[in-house]
């Protein structure tokens, strides 16, 4: 038994971490980068203000700065994300939004919010991963800043 359990964990420990880059990558910007989508799409019919004056209030923001700053960083940093440039940046402004909007919007979705934050803190932590912009701009410099033992290189 202890046998089997250490050879699927010695297969377990194979899986290349780009890999889990990658899926953290797609999987974080498709869901932010959506809710920016529908922000947008809801700016024409005021429904998009709507919701940051009726539902989501948070404190100190107006309502107005709000929707723009986070429709403007729905859209922005996914697509940082999906190309993998300045990623461990965009993700670490996703988490803050998401602190925010655990803590102040809908502080009983930790459920959803855990995944989030799980993913992103992976990507601080560990970065874009090989198939990256970040990874091919350290390589073109010539050098890997901020490249853990575990992430790949180009060179």
């Amino acid at each position: 038994m202890f046998s089997l359990i250490g050879r699927a964990t010695a297969l377990f420990e194979k899986l290349p971490s780009d890999l889990i880059a990658i899926v953290a990558r797609i999987g974080i910007a498709t869901t932010f980068l959506r809710s920016g989508l529908l922000k947008l799409d809801g700016w024409s019919d005021g429904n998009t203000l709507a919701l940051f004056t009726d539902e989501y209030k948070l404190p100190l923001i107006p309502p107005e700065v709000a929707a723009y700053m986070a429709t403007a960083a729905e859209l922005s940093m996914p697509v940082f994300i999906l190309a993998g440039f300045f990623t461990r940046f965009a993700a670490l402004a996703l988490l803050v939004m998401t602190l925010v909007i655990e803590i102040f919007v809908y502080p009983n979705a930790f459920d959803t919010h855990g995944v989030w934050a799980a993913a992103l803190l992976y990507l601080i932590k560990y970065g874009p991963g090989a198939v990256s912009l970040d990874n091919f701009v350290s390589a073109l410099r010539g050098s890997c800043p901020g490249q853990t033992k575990s992430s790949s290189s180009i060179a």
